[in-house]
């Protein structure tokens, strides 16, 4: 049988990222979250994390912690009317988003179940192509993806297109794009990408120009919000979607560089298929607000 208590002290680990950081959680020493690990790995017979930088859990040690949160959840929904004189506790939710859903409409959709419940939520944010990791490991019970596939245990329904589009300032285009956007003023003016892996930007380049990654300069920005203060401050051109800058567009502070050549992706709510109490709410009211914020085809 495992000790529950082992899986906790694993799920800490990886949320902490440090030893010292996870005992600090847990109220025991380091070397107590230690052993509690080697412990878990002696019952299994087998390793359960990577011991390097960034800590990763292994394959089984994946597993053990989807399993975990899906008991953690079900516990969450019981204990209450178990011991319904207990003061509610926080119910902490890992959810993985992409950065665009973020700054758009994610927030506005949890907003009334954050409200009815005691809720603290972490969003685990990344590409949308690698969102599903966070539910794939057990780090999330939902993952807003463009994966379109059900992971085992899981299911998915679709939110919708995001389109995106390139733009730019108008001070920008007349200092890069004064004679047309094309391959040559391409090489000159820089762009912005989320970080290293994000590769959209990237292909949609590649596509249209035929300008393969490092033949222009590129700036990095982790965060959706950035990204259009980077182009309204005149520092590059990007691709943002259209729904988070429809003032921008229409005021003309911000200018669509290749009306004909948007970028359209599709998004799809993946989350556990056992869904109780808040967690379904919260499923729900993504699924209801993501479907009415994105474009249905």
């Amino acid at each position: 049988m495992i000790d529950y208590k082992l899986l906790h002290a694993l799920s800490v680990l990886i949320t902490q990222q440090s030893f010292e950081k996870a005992a600090n959680v847990l109220c025991i020493t380091q070397s107590a979250v230690s052993q509690r690990i080697k412990l878990l790995e002696q019952t299994i017979g087998q390793p359960v994390v990577v011991r390097a930088q960034p800590i990763v859990a292994t394959a089984i040690g994946k597993k053990l912690l989807s399993h975990y949160q899906q008991v953690k959840l079900l516990e969450q929904d019981v204990l209450p009317d178990i011991f319904a004189d207990q003061p509610e506790e926080i119910l902490a939710v890992n959810l993985a988003t992409n950065a665009d859903s973020l700054a758009t409409w994610l927030v506005p959709a949890i907003e009334k179940v954050v409200h009815q419940h005691k809720i603290s939520v972490n969003f685990l944010v990344s590409d949308e192509n690698r969102t599903i990791d966070f539910l794939k490991n057990g780090e999330a019970f939902g993952a807003i993806s463009t994966y379109e596939k059900a992971l085992p245990g899981c299911t998915f329904t679709k939110l919708g297109d995001i389109e995106y589009l390139l733009v730019a300032s108008k001070a920008f285009k007349e200092r890069y794009f004064i004679n047309g956007i094309n391959r040559q003023s391409i090489q000159l003016a820089p762009t912005v990408a989320f970080d290293q892996k994000d590769d959209m930007h990237i292909r949609y380049i590649e596509q249209q120009f035929g300008l393969a990654e490092g033949n222009y300069p590129c700036h990095t920005v982790r965060s959706s919000e950035a990204f259009v203060n980077f182009a309204k401050q005149g520092l590059a051109y990007c691709l943002i979607p259209k729904l988070q800058i429809k003032q921008e567009l229409a005021s003309g502070v911000l200018i669509n560089l290749l009306p004909d050549n948007s970028l359209t992706r599709t998004l799809y709510w993946h989350r556990w298929v056992l869904l109780k109490g808040a967690f379904k709410q919260l499923s729900d009211a993504i699924l209801t607000k993501g479907t009415q914020a994105l474009v249905q085809q």
